[in-house]
């Protein structure tokens, strides 16, 4: 029993801590550029039928969904500026789950909740020491 609970209570190494950050912000950022990228290339195509939720103008609407997806998940993704870049990513996926599918079943919002909770979490604990944020802002020993 004093096993199982050494297994079930222990904390991660530092370097697996900061691993499993490491991780989560590239794949997070990863993940998200799938999504940037597609509007960023077709946005001549795009941008007048896309969707308004914030009466903004489907073209800005658009610009700050790329500015969001693609550009702040690759600062995300080499860890600089982290906590600010995750500011308008965590607004993106919010706008996305409740406002452009608020009336739309969980399936359709999932996807958006996923990336902001996600987000959320990288936004709680920080980038992790391998991050520019860390090499940039860190202690100086």
């Amino acid at each position: 029993m004093n096993s199982l609970k050494s297994f079930l209570l222990k904390k991660p190494s530092e370097l697996g801590y900061n691993l499993t950050l490491l991780i989560t912000r590239l794949a997070f950022g990863g993940m998200m550029l799938t999504h940037g990228w597609p509007k960023f290339v077709n946005y001549s195509e795009r941008a007048s039928g896309f969707p308004d939720p914030l009466g903004v103008g489907n073209e800005l609407s658009m610009a700050l969904a790329i500015f969001s997806e693609l550009f702040c998940a690759i600062l995300l993704m080499v860890g600089l500026g982290s906590r600010l870049v995750l500011i308008p990513l965590l607004f993106t996926m919010f706008v996305a789950a409740f406002i452009l599918h608020g009336p739309d079943p969980f399936s359709q919002k999932e996807l958006a909740l996923t990336f902001f909770f996600g987000y959320f979490i990288i936004f709680v604990t920080g980038p992790g020491k391998y991050s520019l944020d860390h090499l940039i802002f860190g202690k100086k020993s």
